[in-house]
C-alpha cells in the first residue's frame, strides 16, 4: 500500500542506512516525488551550506503514481541545493529507473555525507547496500550501466549514473539512466560526484500495491486513449519533440547566435523529417503510449554511434544557439554530452555565450587555448564540450557556470550572458511572448521551461476556452500581457503536482489542450491510494510546493531582483520572423506589473515573500520561523 512505502536515509560518511515509512502527513501534503523532495530540501539542509560539502542532501523521490501503466508514469525527481545557482536544485528524469526502485521497496532516498572512496548504492528487494565503485570511476555513463549489469549478471538492473563531468565536479553535470534519459538541469550530477557516488543501481521483484487495481487498470487505458487521440501525441509519435522546431523557427521564436537573431536562416537540415536518414523506429519511457524518441544510427565519421533522441532542446543547444546547421552535428554533440554526463542546455548556452564574446573581441586565442570560437564551427563545439567535461584549460572556466565565468572574464561579458539566477536560458526567444518570459524569470531553479511554461498560449485559442482552463480572463494574443500571470501561476501549480505524482509533463496540459489535468489526477490518486483529493486540494498542494521552494530560495539570499530577465530582452528587439513577432522586446514596466500580479495570485507580498496568512493556510508556519 502507498501508506507503507519506505524512505531510506543514507549517510555515506558513516556508512549508515536507516529505513523508515514515509509519513502519512507528507503524502497528504506533498504526494511524493518533487513535493516530498521539496519538503526534505528545506528541512534537511541547513541554510548557506556548501552545495559540494557533506551537509548537502541528494534527494531521490519517485512519484505517487510511478508504476501505473499510463501517462509515462516512470518518472522520479532528484533534488539538492544546486552547485550551479545556490538555489533550488531539482531535476526530473524518465525512463525505467523509478518503477524499478519502487519494485525494490523504496520510494525515497535522502543521501548525505561523503564516501571515503568511489561507491555506488545497490537497492534490491527492501535492502540498501553501499558498494565499492573504484573500478567504475572514469567510465562514461553508458559503460557504467553496462558494467553494473554484467557484475550482477542481471540485464534488468536500472541505474542512475554520472560520467566524467560529474566526477570532475562540473557544476552543471547531470545524472543519466538508459540511453537517453537525463536529470539535466541544476547540476545534480555534480552533487553525486562531490559525494563520491558513481551510481545508484536497483532491481526489484516486490509488489507495488494499489487500492483499487482493477478500476485503476481500466482508467489507465482510458487515459492512454485520451492522450493518443490528440494531434500533439500523434505528431510526437512520428517526429519526437523535434516537431516543435518546425513551428518556432518558421515563426521566429528560437534563439539563434545567442539571441542576436530569433530565426535560423538556412536551417532546413534541422527540420524533423530529416531524422528519417538516421531513425529506425521510436521508443518511449515506462508507461508511455506515445513513444516520442527516435532510435537512430549515425553511421559515418569520428562520432559514429547508436543513440536515442535527440530532443528539441539539443536541436537548439547544438544547432540554433551556436549557428550549426547540420543534423549530423546535433547528433554527434548530443551523444558527447550524454556520454560525459553534462546538461545539454547549459553547455550549449555557455558555448554560445563564449562564441559571442569571441565575436565581440572580449575573448581571444590566448584565453581560449588557441581555439577560434567562430559561429557554426562544429569541431570547436565538440572540443569545448570535451574540455568543459574534463575541466581542461578554458573549459575549466566555463565548467563553473555563468556567474563564476563572468567574474573571471569581465570586460562587459555579463550583458551577453543569457541566464537567470545563474542558469542558462533555453533555446527559445521569449521577447515576443510575455507569458513565457515571466515563466523563465520566476522559475525557482533558474531560467526554465519545465516549471510553469504555458505552451498552449502560442496556439491562439478562443478566449472562452482559455478562461475555462485558467479560471480567469486571458488574451488569446501571445504577444499580449493580459492574463499571462494567471497562465504562469496555474501551470506552475499543475507542474508541481505532475512532478509529484510521477507522470510525464507532455501528457498533461503542456502542449495538448485536452490532456489530463486536475480531475484526472484526482481520480488516479484515489484509485491508487484512496486519498480523495479534488481540484482545490490538489491546487493547494501545488501552491504548498511552490511556496516551500520559494522559501528555500529566500533563505539562500534570492529575492524579487532575481525574478528578472537578461537586459537584452528589454533593449534589443527581435530582428526576424513573422510580422507578429518581429521588432518585439519585453516592456519593462508591463513586465513588473505582470510579476506583481503573479505574486498576488500566489498570495505573496509585492517582494515575492509569502505572507503569514498564506503560510498558515498552507501549514508552513514552521518554515517561516526558520527564515526569520
Amino acid at each position: 500500500m502507498v501508506w507503507k512505502r519506505n524512505i531510506a536515509y543514507i549517510d555515506l560518511s558513516k556508512r549508515k542506512i536507516t529505513k523508515k515509512i514515509v509519513p502519512k502527513s507528507l503524502r497528504q501534503q506533498y504526494l511524493g516525488g518533487r513535493g516530498i523532495n521539496a519538503y526534505h530540501l528545506y528541512n534537511h539542509i541547513a541554510p548557506q551550506i556548501n552545495p559540494l560539502g557533506p551537509d548537502n542532501a541528494l534527494l531521490i523521490g519517485t512519484g505517487l503514481l510511478t508504476g501505473i501503466p499510463a501517462l509515462g508514469a516512470g518518472r522520479c525527481d532528484i533534488a539538492a541545493k544546486s552547485p550551479l545557482t545556490g538555489a533550488v536544485g531539482d531535476s526530473n528524469i524518465g525512463g525505467f529507473f523509478a518503477p524499478e526502485m519502487r519494485l525494490a521497496g523504496f520510494d525515497h532516498l535522502v543521501i548525505t555525507g561523503v564516501a571515503d572512496n568511489p561507491v555506488y548504492l545497490w537497492i534490491h528487494d527492501g535492502e540498501v547496500e553501499i558498494v565499492d565503485a573504484t573500478h567504475y570511476w572514469g567510465n562514461d555513463t553508458f559503460e557504467t550501466q553496462t558494467q553494473i549489469r554484467a557484475d550482477h549478471n542481471d540485464e534488468e538492473i536500472k541505474s542512475l549514473v554520472i560520467g566524467v563531468a560529474g566526477e570532475k565536479l562540473v557544476r552543471y553535470a547531470n545524472i543519466r539512466t538508459g540511453m537517453k534519459n537525463a536529470a539535466g538541469r541544476t547540476g545534480m550530477g555534480c552533487v553525486m560526484g562531490s559525494k563520491n557516488l558513481k551510481a545508484i543501481a536497483t532491481r526489484g521483484t516486490m509488489d507495488i500495491e494499489f487500492v483499487y487495481p482493477e478500476e485503476l487498470l481500466e482508467y489507465c487505458s482510458e487515459m492512454n486513449n485520451m492522450i493518443t487521440s490528440s494531434r500533439w501525441a500523434r505528431a510526437q509519435s512520428k517526429w519526437g519533440t523535434l516537431i516543435i522546431y518546425s513551428n518556432t523557427n518558421t515563426t521566429g521564436l528560437i534563439r539563434t547566435r545567442n539571441f542576436q537573431k530569433n530565426l535560423l536562416e538556412g536551417g532546413e537540415d534541422l527540420e524533423p523529417e530529416n531524422m528519417d536518414r538516421y531513425s529506425f523506429g521510436m521508443s518511449g519511457c515506462y508507461g508511455c503510449s506515445v513513444h516520442c524518441r527516435h532510435r537512430y544510427v549515425l553511421e559515418e565519421g569520428p562520432h559514429a554511434h547508436f543513440g536515442e533522441g535527440p530532443e528539441y532542446t539539443s536541436l537548439g543547444a547544438f544547432g540554433t544557439m551556436v549557428d550549426c546547421k547540420k543534423m549530423d552535428t546535433v547528433l554527434a554533440a548530443n551523444h558527447l554530452v550524454n556520454k560525459y554526463g553534462i546538461d545539454t542546455l547549459e553547455v550549449g548556452g555557455i558555448i554560445a555565450w563564449a562564441m559571442e564574446l569571441w565575436e565581440k573581441g572580449i575573448l581571444n586565442e590566448g584565453m581560449t587555448d588557441g581555439l577560434q570560437l567562430e559561429w557554426g564551427n562544429e569541431e570547436v563545439l565538440f572540443e569545448l564540450i570535451r574540455k568543459i567535461s574534463y575541466r581542461e584549460g578554458f573549459g575549466d572556466i566555463l565548467a563553473d557556470g555563468f556567474n563564476p565565468a563572468i567574474a573571471k572574464i569581465g570586460k562587459g561579458s555579463e550583458y551577453y550572458a543569457m541566464q537567470i539566477k545563474g542558469m542558462s536560458n533555453l533555446h527559445s526567444d521569449e521577447r515576443p511572448t510575455p507569458s513565457l518570459a515571466l515563466n523563465i524569470a520566476t522559475a525557482t531553479r533558474g531560467a526554465d521551461h519545465l516549471r510553469s511554461r504555458p505552451a498552449i498560449d502560442l496556439y491562439g485559442l478562443p478566449e472562452e476556452l482559455l478562461e475555462e482552463i485558467y479560471g480567469g480572463p486571458v488574451s488569446s494574443d501571445y504577444t499580449s500581457y493580459k492574463g499571462k500571470s494567471r497562465e504562469v501561476w496555474w501551470q506552475e501549480l499543475l507542474y508541481a503536482v505532475t512532478d509529484s505524482i510521477g507522470i510525464c509533463k507532455f501528457q498533461t496540459v503542456f502542449c495538448a489542450v485536452h490532456a489530463p489535468k486536475w480531475d484526472e489526477f484526482s481520480k488516479l490518486i484515489y484509485l491508487t491510494s484512496g486519498m480523495d483529493l479534488k481540484k482545490p486540494q490538489l491546487m493547494e498542494i501545488g501552491e504548498r510546493i511552490a511556496t516551500i521552494e520559494r522559501l528555500f530560495n529566500i533563505r539562500e539570499g534570492f529575492s524579487r531582483k532575481d525574478d528578472n530577465l537578461p537586459e537584452r530582452f528589454f533593449k534589443e528587439p527581435t530582428p526576424l520572423g513573422f510580422p507578429i513577432v518581429r521588432g518585439k522586446q519585453i516592456d519593462r514596466g508591463k513586465f513588473q506589473d505582470m510579476l506583481e500580479e503573479y505574486y498576488s495570485l500566489h498570495k505573496w507580498d509585492n517582494n515575492g515573500v509569502p505572507t503569514t496568512q498564506t503560510l498558515q493556510k498552507l501549514g508552513l508556519e514552521k518554515q517561516r520561523s526558520q527564515n526569520t
